[in-house]
């Protein structure tokens, strides 16, 4: 067992506590990844606040890039030096829903408990979301990571792992967006901005972004959006209605986990549109809608997980626009923080005017 810094949750609703922890060398499957970044998501807060549940304490984060320092046998074929992108999605390769495409939603069970992490007494630590990235080194399947170019910025990649394909993959994937098709963005902060891009990627006529802030609707422009409606007006949808050209949307994106915002969200659509659920609410919260007006137009509601992507095929064609200049990432960084200042930067995030922050680590 190697020690290594970690940010730590002691306690929901309290702040990470700096520690060293133990990590266990890779093992049969696995490779073990020196993190260069790692940025910060709203659901390793969520996580944290205790809103979904889950072992104490844990490490957090899953939104990770980094270089590969060891491999376990039967590794994938990656090798040591190799610089990659670290994802949550720890997918077996053989279950019903891997064998079918769908490795989001891998069936075979995985104990985040006992992985490779411990405290620094040995005690038992979960590996949160089977990724536990706010820490120096991660221990995770081959399937979990993606190679990167060498030169490609890490807190850049980073971004990658959860944000992105989670928002362009809900566009191009999820609600599988045509040409010439209208959509509705509800939010737009870092998953939001994501789906305007995949939005626009996929060729959506009218993209319309609906938020709290006429500030962060005309940052959405920049990533894309042709319209902003504010999430403040009584009936935001009619407002959307009008920049839609007198119609509903083909598809609706809620990348948010806040509860109006799902209940609000089948007003946007036009006949025939589907309502995609992206954003993720604390266990126990209930929406409602009126089903016999969905029967009755033809719409449907679907949701969404890590933008229904396949890393291996999806990571590589994203980085290729990057390097193209058609996929903006370095513009969704607000604030690059070390390990010790993770606390503050989890406040930042928090206020809901950061789009990424990120966590960076100084190995030199």
């Amino acid at each position: 067992m190697q020690t290594i810094k970690a940010a730590v949750c002691r306690a929901f609703n309290e702040p990470l506590v700096i520690e060293d922890i133990q990590i266990a060398p890779p093992g049969m499957g696995e490779v073990e990844v020196t993190l260069d970044a790692v940025a910060i998501c709203h659901s390793d807060i969520t996580y944290a606040s205790g809103a979904w549940g889950g072992f104490l304490p844990a490490v957090y984060g899953h939104e990770a890039a980094g270089v590969v320092s060891a491999v376990g046998e039967a590794s994938g074929g990656f090798k040591v030096g190799d610089a990659v992108v670290v994802t949550l999605i720890r997918a077996c390769g053989s279950c019903p829903s891997c064998a079918s495409g769908k490795p989001v939603i891998c069936e075979t069970p995985y104990d985040t408990v006992k992985g490779p992490l411990r405290t620094a007494d040995g005690g038992p630590l979960e590996q949160a979301m089977a990724c536990g990235a706010f820490a120096e080194k991660v221990v995770v399947s081959h399937r979990q990571i993606v190679k990167i170019p060498d030169a490609m910025p890490k807190d850049v990649a980073s971004l990658l792992s959860c944000g992105v394909i989670t928002g362009v993959g809900a566009a191009v994937n999820a609600a599988q967006l045509r040409p010439g098709q209208d959509v509705v963005v509800v939010g737009a902060g870092g998953v939001g901005l994501n789906a305007i891009q995949g939005a626009r990627l996929a060729g959506a006529r009218r993209i319309v972004a609906v938020d709290m802030t006429e500030e962060k609707l005309e940052i959405a422009k920049e990533f894309g959006a042709t319209h902003g409606v504010l999430a403040t007006l009584k009936e935001p949808w009619k407002a959307a209605y009008k920049a839609l050209g007198g119609r509903g949307a083909d598809a609706v994106l809620i990348t948010v986990g806040a509860i109006p915002a799902y209940d609000q969200a089948p007003r946007y659509l036009g006949r025939g549109g589907k309502a995609v659920m992206i954003g993720m609410p604390h266990s126990g919260a209930q929406s409602g809608y009126e089903p016999v007006i969905l029967a009755a137009l033809g719409q449907g509601m679907v949701g969404s997980k890590m933008g229904d992507v396949v890393i291996q095929r999806d990571i590589p064609w994203m980085i290729d626009l990057y390097e193209q200049g058609r996929l903006k990432l370095d513009e969704l960084i607000s604030g690059r923080w070390t390990l010790e200042q993770i606390n503050e930067a989890i406040e930042d995030t928090k206020t809901g005017s950061a789009k990424r922050n990120v966590i960076v680590f100084n190995r030199g």
